[in-house]
């Protein structure tokens, strides 16, 4: 895996950025809400030990001092609860946008079980302590604040504070290095643990039918990584505790030494000393809360950290791919053509790599042309070939005689509607006009399901169904989007008999004489003869080209 050239920390700031004024004004006032509150203490201790008692100046300031800290303080989390929703807007927006335009080879290596994580977990945990940042500006003001009002109290009882904070923060240090390793062992064991719910959601029948495999899959899979997961967040957690604890110890042996500076010490300023043991005791308050934030600033860290990697991975996207701008589709297509393809899979260890080509391939408008080859061969990749899902390494692909490239790319492959044989079926219907619940429900009548689904505000009224019937489902939208150019991937192989005659002999003439041009990646050799072109391949080579009779 690449190594992020940004970091946790630059991911911050380039989030951030965009919000730098709001972000500011929340820590100021933030810090003014923690300075007016070490006033109030000061002048809380001052007429405590004032012979004139409450004078109106004092109420006064009293008053003030409050307001302006609740006024500070809110103005503040509401500066910061905008921000904060904003960058976890935007972080999600960026994710799915690199998600979206990233080479179709990189999101086949980056696997679903580590992608998913990283856009719902992590993202979560951004969201934490986004929500933590404005109390965190406000505990740490609050308690440099104290500590300034402590030096101007006593000198040798700040330098005592002083030290026990340095030793608090020793702990502390090293509760958070071991914490983070924790964290990132626990945090690597979700990826693991994703894994093991996308298998026994996609291999549920498999699981079912396999008594040892399913209760392994179970004890050594689901219960043992989740048990990890468990005893390692609780060793990483209780690190943070036990160096909470012993750093809150740290303030009641302070507070233990002023006094006993006090019994020892009876020229002792008892003004000084009753204010300094006060400020101390409101100052544990935001301390502890700056300490017991460190978990949830040590996850956000890793967080950033697995967001980077993958804005790293994700950081190459294809040129002009679109999101938005609708572009051109060609209206008619009289020819595409593959002129001396390559493509080539990156080795893996111990294996040659697999390479596809020279390919040379011409496929005219409305013909019939069936890919055909043992399994291996190379029939899905030249597939994402021709649809301009892989991009060739040599030779060029041209539709009507003009040469795909990175600008015309994604045009290109809206000429397309194809039903892979890993196909996803979308709920929604798209079309261009508005006849969407006539023409679905023609086409459901076609192919013998409208008992079961129907079309209802733009969308299927359901998708669950056995796997031949989802494949029908997928062919009406194949028919709604009336894109020039169908593509099947063993779309008949989970049709019954009957229907797949239907789909050989009767459907695919069909789409025929409506001027489509079908390509069909096919193992019914039956029914080979129904094809214009008939394209043999083996072992990444095109080996016959023939019209059968």
């Amino acid at each position: 895996m690449t190594q992020p050239t940004r970091g946790a920390i630059g991911e911050l700031f380039a989030l951030l950025k965009p919000f730098r004024l709001i972000v500011a004004a929340s820590i100021f006032l933030g810090m003014v809400g923690g300075l007016s509150v070490t006033v109030l203490l000061a002048t809380i201790n001052n007429a405590l030990h004032s012979e004139t008692g409450l004078t109106q100046g004092v109420v006064a300031l009293f008053a003030g001092l409050c307001l302006l800290a609740l006024a500070s303080s809110i103005c503040s989390d509401i500066g910061t609860n905008y921000v904060g929703q904003h960058i976890i807007a935007k972080l999600r927006k960026q994710l799915g946008e690199k998600v979206l335009s990233a080479p179709i080879e990189q999101i086949e290596r980056y696997r679903s079980h580590r992608l998913i994580p990283v856009l719902t977990h992590d993202v979560d945990t951004i969201s934490d302590f986004a929500f933590a940042f404005a109390p965190l500006a406000i505990s740490l003001t609050v308690t440099l604040g104290c500590m300034g009002y402590l030096a101007i109290l006593s000198w040798p009882m700040f330098l005592i504070m002083v030290a026990a904070i340095l030793i608090g923060t020793a702990i502390q240090a090293y509760a958070q290095s071991k914490g983070v390793q924790g964290f990132m062992a626990a945090r690597d064991a979700e990826d693991e643990l994703q894994k093991h719910y996308n298998a026994i959601a996609e291999g549920a029948k498999e699981l079912r039918i396999h008594r040892p495999r399913r209760q392994r899959m179970y004890v050594s899979g689901i219960k043992a990584t989740a048990e990890f997961i468990c005893n390692t967040q609780v060793r990483s957690i209780n690190t943070f505790v036990i160096a909470k604890t012993f750093g809150s110890m740290l303030f009641f042996v302070v507070i233990g030494l002023a006094l006993a500076l006090q019994t020892y010490w009876p020229s002792a300023d008892k003004t000084v000393m009753s204010g300094f043991v006060l400020v101390l005791l409101y100052m544990k308050g935001p301390l502890e809360h700056l300490i017991s934030t460190l978990p949830i600033v040590s996850r956000a860290q890793i967080a950033f950290r697995r967001i980077a990697e993958l804005s790293e991975q994700f950081s190459t996207p294809e040129p002009h791919l679109l999101l938005s701008d609708q572009g051109h589709v060609q209206p008619v297509v009289h020819e595409l053509k593959l002129a001396d393809v390559r493509f080539a899979f990156p080795a893996a260890e111990g294996a040659a790599p697999f390479q596809l080509g020279p390919v040379n391939l011409t496929i005219k408008q409305g013909d019939i042309t069936f890919i055909v080859g043992e399994n291996g061969c190379g029939k899905t990749t030249l597939i994402k070939l021709l649809l301009g899902l892989y991009t060739p390494q040599q030779g060029e692909i041209r539709v009507n005689g003009v040469g795909i490239d990175a600008q015309n790319r994604d045009d290109y492959r809206q000429l397309f509607t194809t039903i892979f044989a890993d196909y996803y079926l979308f709920d929604d219907v798209v079309q261009g006009d508005t006849h969407i619940p006539e023409d679905a429900n023609k086409y459901l009548q076609r192919l013998e399901i409208a008992h079961k689904v129907s079309v209802k505000d733009g969308n299927f009224t359901t998708t669950d169904l056995s796997t031949g019937q989802r494949k029908r489902l997928a062919l009406v939208n194949a028919w709604l989007e009336e894109r020039p150019v169908l593509v099947f991937d063993e779309w008949a192989a989970d049709q019954d008999p009957t229907f797949r005659r239907i789909f050989y002999t009767e459907l695919l003439p069909d789409l025929k004489r409506l001027g489509k041009t079908i390509i069909v990646i096919s193992h019914d050799d039956r029914y080979f003869d129904v094809a214009d072109q008939l394209v043999r391949m083996e072992s990444g080579k095109v080996i016959t080209e023939m019209t059968p009779a």
